[in-house]
């Protein structure tokens, strides 16, 4: 499949003036959670809202890191979603739950996001 990068716009759910362009996140649908450096969420005024959550690495060691919530853009979409407070030496992240919040998919052919299509609903 690859690997590619994806860049999105990070804003302060309370004051959407402060937003700031991440260039380059990794796109991996295999991690739940987006990651964006600490210092550029911390700048902006996210909040810690979870401290000290723990996450299971690809390695299999698991470390501790705080949670925030914040407004994640790509392109002309949008979601609101938790982001984990990545720090030095962490990898910056576009995960699985913001990717479905912005109802995108992979397309690993062409290492691109692609539309998801409809949302899927019940049937009444």
């Amino acid at each position: 499949m690859g690997t590619f990068y994806a860049g999105c716009v990070v804003a302060n759910l309370t004051d959407r003036k402060r937003m700031a362009e991440v260039p380059k996140l990794l796109v991996d649908s295999g991690s739940e959670c987006t990651w964006i450096a600490e210092d550029i969420l911390r700048g902006l005024g996210v909040t810690t809202e979870k401290k000290d959550m723990a996450f299971q690495m690809a390695n299999g060691g698991t470390i501790t890191r705080s949670v925030g919530f914040a407004l994640i853009r790509v392109g002309d979409r949008f979601t609101v979603d938790e982001v984990v407070f990545a720090q030095k030496g962490d990898l910056q992240l576009l995960g699985a739950r913001t990717l479905e919040g912005l109802n995108l998919a992979v397309d690993p052919a062409h290492k691109r996001l692609i539309a998801a299509g409809p949302h899927l609903a019940a049937a009444s």
